[in-house]
C-alpha cells in the first residue's frame, strides 16, 4: 500500500474515535477498510458470525422433515423441521472428518453424510457411525451436530453463529411495531420472485450506497420521478435505520410502468438491519435484499419480493423490472467506486451532514465492531 492510500485527508479524524460522532465533523472509514485481506476476516467473524442472518423462508420449513441447507459467508449450515415441530439450524459438518450430512434441500427423515456415511437425526443426534466398534471411549452423544441460534420473524428465518447472541425479537422488536403502525403487515404476503446478483466490490459500498438517497438525483432518474426527493429522510436507530420517502403523484410522463405507481403521498418505508439486510416496503409489496460478501471485492446481493395473495402476474412483473432496473443501475456506480476506493489518491472522505447520516451511522458502528482489533 503507498502512503498516499493513508493521506492526509483523514489526519483532523486520527485524535479521537475513527468516525467521530458528530456527522458534520466526521471522516468515512479509510479505503483500506474495503480492500485489505484482513479487515474482511475480521468481520467474518465479529459482524457475519455475531449478528442475526436472514437464510430462509418459513413456508420451506412448514412440515417435519423439510429442510434447506446454505452456505453463509463461508460457513455451510442445515435448517430443518423437526418431528416434534420444532426449527432446528446446525453445521452442515459431519463430526467425523468434516463432510456434508445434507445437499440442497427437500424433505428427509434424517441424514447420512455423503462422504462416509455417519446418519443422523432431525435433531441432530448421532445414530450411527458405521463400523465404529474398534474404537475406544467413543460416546455418540458427544458427536451430534453442532446447534446454531435459529429464530423465525414473521415468514423468515434467520440464523445466529454466536451462542450468546441477543434474541432476534429484540432486535426486530421496533422495526415491527413500527410496520405494523404504518399498515404493513408480514405475515400477509408470500414470497413470488427471487434474483440473486453478483457485484464486483466490497459489501460495505452497496450498504453505504443503500443508506443514503443523495445519490438518487444522479444514478437513479426513474427512481427519482416517483420518489418526493426533498422530503426523502433518513433516521438512524440503534442497530438499524429507517429511512422514508413520500412518493410522487402517477401520470408524471414517465415511460416506464413501474414509476408513477402510487398516489402522491403514499409513504415508502426502507429498514437497513444491521449489518446486511434491507427491507423495502410499498404499499402493494415488500422486498428483502441480504448482503453476502463473497470475498474482499465481490458481494453476492440477494433481492426476493413478497406480494399479497392473489397478486396477479403483470403487477408482479412491472415491480420486479423496476427494481431490476435500479440494482442495475446501482451495480454500476458500486463497481466505480469499489476501483477508485484502490485509488492511490483516496484514502477518506466527508460526509454531506443533511444527506448521508445513515452512512456515517453504519460507519460507526462499523468502527465500533472492529476497532479493537485493529
Amino acid at each position: 500500500m503507498s502512503a498516499m492510500s493513508h493521506g492526509h485527508t483523514g489526519e483532523s479524524n486520527r485524535e479521537g474515535p475513527l468516525v467521530a460522532a458528530d456527522v458534520a465533523d466526521a471522516f468515512t472509514l479509510p479505503s483500506h477498510w474495503y480492500t485489505q485481506a484482513d479487515i474482511f476476516q475480521a468481520e467474518r467473524e465479529r459482524v457475519f458470525g455475531a449478528s442475526w442472518q436472514l437464510v430462509a423462508h418459513a413456508a420451506a420449513l412448514a412440515n417435519p422433515g423439510d429442510y434447506v441447507t446454505m452456505n453463509l459467508v463461508g460457513e455451510p449450515l442445515l435448517l430443518v423441521r423437526g418431528d416434534d415441530g420444532l426449527l432446528r439450524a446446525f453445521y452442515n459438518v459431519c463430526r467425523h472428518r468434516a463432510g456434508p450430512v445434507a445437499l440442497g434441500s427437500g424433505c428427509r427423515r434424517g441424514f447420512q453424510c455423503a462422504y462416509h456415511g455417519w446418519t443422523y437425526g432431525l435433531d441432530g443426534r448421532l445414530r450411527q457411525a458405521r463400523e465404529i466398534e474398534g474404537t475406544g471411549h467413543f460416546e455418540p452423544e458427544a458427536f451430534g451436530l453442532v446447534p446454531v441460534a435459529v429464530a423465525v420473524w414473521g415468514p423468515l428465518v434467520f440464523v445466529n453463529l454466536d451462542p450468546a447472541a441477543p434474541p432476534l425479537e429484540a432486535v426486530m422488536a421496533p422495526i415491527g411495531q413500527e410496520m405494523r403502525a404504518a399498515g404493513f403487515d408480514l405475515a400477509r404476503v408470500v414470497p413470488r420472485v427471487r434474483r440473486d446478483y453478483e457485484l464486483q466490490c466490497n459489501w460495505k459500498v452497496y450498504v453505504d450506497n443503500y443508506l443514503e438517497g443523495y445519490h438518487i438525483p444522479i444514478v437513479h432518474p426513474g427512481l427519482f420521478r416517483e420518489l418526493d426527493y426533498a422530503r426523502y429522510q433518513v433516521e438512524p436507530r440503534g442497530h438499524y435505520s429507517k429511512q422514508f420517502s413520500p412518493t410522487r403523484s402517477a401520470g408524471t410522463g414517465a415511460a416506464h410502468s413501474g414509476y408513477g405507481r402510487y398516489d402522491a403521498g403514499t409513504e415508502a418505508l426502507y429498514y437497513w438491519i444491521w449489518p446486511n439486510l434491507m427491507l423495502n416496503i410499498y404499499p402493494d409489496n415488500v422486498s428483502t435484499n441480504v448482503i453476502l460478501p463473497m470475498g474482499v471485492d465481490r458481494t453476492l446481493t440477494i433481492f426476493e419480493w413478497f406480494f399479497q395473495p392473489g397478486t396477479d402476474e403483470a403487477a408482479v412483473r412491472d415491480t420486479v423490472a423496476f427494481s431490476d432496473e435500479v440494482q442495475q443501475e446501482d451495480i454500476v456506480i458500486c463497481e466505480h467506486v469499489a476501483r477508485g476506493l484502490q485509488s492511490a489518491s483516496y484514502d477518506r472522505g466527508r460526509f454531506v451532514a443533511a444527506r448521508e447520516n445513515g452512512v456515517h451511522h453504519f460507519h460507526r458502528l462499523m468502527a465500533a465492531t472492529l476497532s479493537a482489533e485493529r
